[in-house]
């Protein structure tokens, strides 16, 4: 049963927050100039890796459902006077790549996965079995507007970056992924998991057909 231990959390709830104000608020965090052109979702992951410090061996998972869209809802919303910062940060790098980029931080191995319900379970899976001795495990969502009525956006904006091992002194919780035969739905969403992180409930989740996820606080 692949297992690892979760020594480091970080958690940013920007809820409703928009995206000029999430730049003015983490501005300080990042070099002069880079804030114009990173998405939201970038300025929050950035900001929770920054408490975790990327090492050059780790391995980064990153998980989001709809990735960074709203910058391209951004830039269309600019029309009919199209903005060239907004069309720059609609073709960037995803949310982890500007951070790891802004900070010239080099990692050994980087796992970006996207998906709907059984995301959780997928980016888990990825970090559970990566070789390195640390892996990030971080994602999130940005708030969106029209596309959200599209539904291809999240209705809140959040982020999270998570520390695994597979040393248990000093824990602050177990992370399992367990194989089961059982049936029934799958439809735990990353807001399901970021909720459940934020309030350090356990979890003892069917996540994806034949496999249950388990997170134990210590």
């Amino acid at each position: 049963m692949p297992e690892r231990y979760l020594h480091a959390l970080s958690l940013a709830d920007a809820g409703a927050e928009d995206l000029a104000a999430t730049r003015e608020r983490l501005k300080d965090r990042f070099p002069r100039g880079a804030t114009r052109r990173m998405t939201q979702l970038g300025l929050l992951i950035g900001a929770a890796l920054d408490e975790l410090t990327p090492r050059p061996d780790d391995a980064i998972v990153y998980a989001s459902s709809f990735a960074e869209t709203c910058a391209l809802e951004g830039y269309l919303d600019s029309f009919p006077t199209a903005s060239p910062t907004l069309f720059q940060t609609s073709i960037h790098p995803s949310a982890v790549q500007q951070a790891l980029i802004g900070r010239q931080h080099a990692v050994g191995e980087f796992f970006p996965l996207t998906g709907r319900a059984q995301l959780v379970a997928h980016a888990v899976q990825a970090a559970l079995l990566a070789p390195a001795p640390r892996v990030l495990l971080c994602g999130g969502e940005e708030r969106g507007t029209w596309l959200l009525a599209n539904h291809a956006a999240s209705d809140r904006t959040f982020a999270f970056a998570l520390a695994l091992t597979r040393e248990p002194a000093g824990a602050l919780a177990r992370v399992t992924l367990m194989p089961t035969d059982e049936g029934g739905s799958a439809e735990f969403t990353l807001p399901d998991f970021f909720a459940a992180l934020r309030a350090r409930l356990a979890i003892d989740q069917l996540a994806a057909p034949g496999l249950r996820l388990g997170v134990a606080w210590l």
